[in-house]
């Protein structure tokens, strides 16, 4: 077991990275109380079902206890905003909501898929939860679009992005991500349970101005963002990015810093697994990464036009597996002179189990991390990786088809980059389901009520991970 002040590394709990709390409890952007909002035409299947707020007799939630900007709140104690229609726009939708002001948290009484028709969201004001874990099955799921972040104390929990190519041009939109633009400062956001997936730029990505240099301050970009139990995958190869070849994970962008990457799932992207560039500093701790191409962790110094200060990175307890289109074999790549990091406990293996290296030859390694956020605890790296398995992505005790088999190509060892979602099924089509809320008043008691909800949807308890266990035979030296 490592130490570093108050923070303990490598040590083997329950969960993996558990970031609790605020994230589950963080959930509250303002919505307009009392007002009434219209149901959709479409037709929606009514449960008889009404949720209502649990009780605190013998039962208290765990509190956030790591990740940066994860003590954020959100919109907790805000106006609660009720999403009621699957339209794209309009008075009940979630677009309706996240572009009301004041601090909200937007629940949701439909469950099925939004078609965003093209236009992405933006959230440009403060404070908000969404909390997906309010949805009734299939739970809640974009298509053709993304929903990006512009704002501070923002947390998103449960939601499911999938851009794919159909969108009218030019059309490369991310999935999901925060991005510093000219609304203000970005910090304090939190995605924790997003599945990421047919991004044609990144599927989820950490941005701002090119060139932030470290004397520009943290304002000047990004920062205290936290990916936690994400899944982040197929990001569309040869689609209709105007680059040309993009199947990107996550981008952390110019001397963005204090960026948290816990326990998510990356897979068939073929680089940025994620991409560090210069300036930035970061933690990838307890995920697992499979199938990449050309890279899975690259690091540099520079920014879009010049060398910054090289990236820094604590990565432990990774777990990372070659799959059927891996071409370089190590799990931390120096993309250009400037790479930094500590390594602790990753496990690498090819395809047949056989261990590769966890740092190619130009990166520089570290003797100490060179950040850490306080009360972070990361399990072994095989043990992190089957809680992966069990536990990212938007529903994952109840995953749709599209999350079930990107995680039983990683368990079987198949699956391919792709280059639009035609090729594994299209977009998903869904029945609207229907199912009304009572949301409890009170910061603590919203807090208990969606853990709660989101404990029943968290893990798969019953995934059979024993195909993975045989294929690689649990083998391979910590490094």
């Amino acid at each position: 077991m490592v130490r570093r002040a108050s923070s303990t590394i490598p040590k083997p709990i329950a969960g993996v990275v558990r970031v609790a709390g605020v994230l589950v409890g963080v959930a509250c952007l303002a919505g307009i109380a009392g007002c009434r909002l219209r149901s959709s035409s479409a037709q929606i299947h009514s449960s008889a079902q009404v949720v209502r707020p649990y009780g605190t007799v013998g039962y208290q939630p765990s509190h956030l206890t790591a990740g940066f900007g994860t003590r954020t709140e959100g919109g907790l104690a805000g106006r609660v905003l009720r999403v009621t229609r699957l339209d794209a726009d309009g008075p009940g939708s979630l677009r309706h909501a996240l572009e009301a002001s004041g601090p909200r948290l937007v629940v949701f009484e439909v469950g099925g898929v939004i078609d965003l028709g093209g236009r992405s969201l933006v959230v440009k004001e403060p404070r908000l939860t969404i909390a997906g874990q309010t949805a009734p099955d299939p739970g809640i799921t974009l298509v053709r679009g993304g929903l990006g972040v512009e704002t501070h104390d923002v947390v998103i929990q449960h939601l499911a992005v999938r851009p794919g190519d159909a969108g009218p041009p030019p059309w490369d939109p991310d999935a999901l991500g925060a991005r510093r633009g000219p609304e203000g400062p970005v910090f304090s956001v939190v995605f924790d349970h997003c599945s990421a997936t047919w991004a044609v730029d990144e599927n989820l990505s950490i941005s701002g101005p090119a060139d932030v240099a470290t004397a520009d301050g943290p304002e000047a970009t990004a920062h205290d963002v936290t990916l936690n139990r994400c899944l982040i995958a197929e990001g569309l190869s040869h689609a209709t990015h105007p680059k040309g070849e993009h199947s990107k994970g996550t981008l952390l962008h110019d001397g963005v810093r204090r960026v948290s990457i816990l326990g998510s799932l990356y897979a068939h992207n073929r680089e940025r697994n994620p991409r560090l560039k210069g300036g930035t500093r970061a933690v990838l701790v307890n995920n697992l990464i499979y199938n990449w191409g050309s890279s899975a962790v690259g690091m540099g110094a520079w920014g879009n036009t010049r060398r910054l200060a090289g990236a820094e990175a604590a990565v432990a307890g990774n777990l990372a597996l070659a799959g059927p289109d891996t071409k370089r074999r190590e799990l931390v790549r120096g993309l250009d002179p400037g790479a930094a990091a500590w390594l602790r406990d990753n496990l690498v293996l090819d395809r047949d189990g056989t261990p590769m290296p966890a740092a190619g030859s130009t990166v520089r390694l570290l003797a100490e991390p060179p950040l850490w956020p306080g009360g972070l605890e990361a399990a072994p790296a095989w043990e992190a990786g089957e809680q992966v398995l069990r536990c990212a992505g938007a529903r994952a005790g109840r995953r749709d088809a599209i999350d079930a088999r990107i995680v039983r190509s990683v368990i079987m060892g198949e699956g391919h980059i792709i280059d639009s979602q035609e090729q594994v099924g299209g977009y998903p089509r869904r029945q609207p389901t229907r199912r009304p809320i009572e949301v409890p008043e009170g910061r603590e008691q919203r807090r208990i009520w969606l853990h709660r909800l989101a404990a029943a949807i968290d893990c798969d308890a019953h995934l059979d991970l024993s195909p993975l266990e045989r294929r690689l035979g649990r083998t391979g030296s910590p490094r």
